[in-house]
């Protein structure tokens, strides 16, 4: 008897102590297409090797519901999914923990860029302009077709946010891809970007989630418009929709823990999990983001390397995204845009 009580004692601090192992992670993304092929890739497996629960949710990259929590103590994400002008400026802030990169493989099987201070980049995707082929008489070339309204009548799709469209407006007034930033860094390059804008501003229908582009283009409420890579390739089997690779603006999206996040260091298992080739593999086979790890790309079907924005190709006229400026210039530019938009 008295053993088989001891025996119990033993059994039940085992139970108790295996939760510290396994802890659910709160992990939060950019939702869409984007969530479901992170859950097939990541989530699920993650799960299924005891590792404890995944609570997904999504946000629309609010850096203010991050400071919040920081600012008050009451982290409740373990991850979040940022884009590298955010990373870099929350990093800067103190908003996130600091990562060693060595936790997370060979820095060599990386694209550059991936590996950050306080993030880890997963995937690299492309802001492109996208347009319906059922809905023009012919297929444009680059931004400075996206402008002429003449030429191509109707409506056009824009993330509502200085990123991104400031650029795509130099280059549609004729800046080479590899001078954006060094013109959009004066103040000259940026009333010429916003003097641009003026051009097609009637004719300009705002998005803000990744998934209204697909839809604008699909009812034809657009002729064209920017939008990311991997939400046009994924309605493509069902409709016309194409994608100028052309003047696109690549960048990464990276795993950040908010600072004072619980479970930090499963939190960090989960980061070098996600970046695994196996992982990363699977991730590309269900939205066509290009790999941050390059071990992954033997790993996938020749058939899928044509929409991924890192085939050299592809990536040959686009622009990288420059972190450093938009750190810099981003919350300014910001403000100017949202007074402009709303005159």
């Amino acid at each position: 008897m008295h053993n088989s009580l001891k025996l119990t004692a033993v059994a039940l601090g085992m139970v108790c102590a295996l939760p510290l192992l396994a802890a659910d992670l709160t992990v939060i993304s950019f939702g869409g297409a984007n969530k479901n092929a992170q859950a097939k890739a990541f989530y699920h497996p993650w799960e299924k090797a005891g590792n404890g629960n995944i609570v997904a949710g999504e946000y629309n990259g609010e850096m203010a519901k991050v400071k919040a929590m920081v600012d008050t103590k009451s982290v409740s994400w373990n991850l979040v999914e940022v884009e590298s002008p955010e990373l870099a400026r929350g990093c800067d802030e103190g908003l996130f923990e600091e990562l060693d990169a060595a936790q997370f493989g060979n820095p060599d099987d990386f694209v550059d860029g991936a590996l950050t201070p306080c993030g880890v980049g997963f995937f690299v995707w492309s802001t492109v302009l996208a347009y319906n082929a059922d809905k023009l008489k012919a297929a444009p070339a680059n931004w400075a077709d996206f402008w002429d309204t003449k030429k191509f009548p109707g409506k056009r799709g824009l993330r509502k946010g200085a990123k991104y469209t400031l650029e795509f407006a130099l280059m549609a007034d004729g800046v080479q891809p590899k001078d954006v930033y060094t013109v959009l860094a004066t103040k000259e390059g940026q009333d010429r970007a916003f003097k641009k804008l003026d051009e097609i501003k009637p004719s300009i229908q705002w998005w803000e989630a990744g998934a209204q582009p697909p839809q604008f283009l699909a009812s034809g409420d657009v002729v064209m418009s920017s939008a990311y890579n991997g939400r046009i390739a994924a309605v493509q089997k069902e409709s016309n929709l194409k994608v100028v690779w052309n003047g696109g603006i690549y960048d990464f999206d990276a795993w950040a823990i908010p600072k004072g996040a619980k479970n930090a260091e499963e939190a960090k298992q989960f980061i070098a999990f996600s970046v695994r080739p196996e992982q990363q593999k699977i991730y590309s086979e269900n939205i066509a983001y290009g790999p941050a790890n390059k071990q992954a790309v033997p790993l996938l079907d020749k058939a899928l390397l044509k929409d991924m924005p890192t085939t050299p190709a592809n990536i040959e006229n686009q622009v990288a995204m420059n972190v450093g400026f938009w750190a810099d210039y981003g919350e300014q530019l910001e403000q100017r845009f949202n007074a402009w938009a709303a005159k």
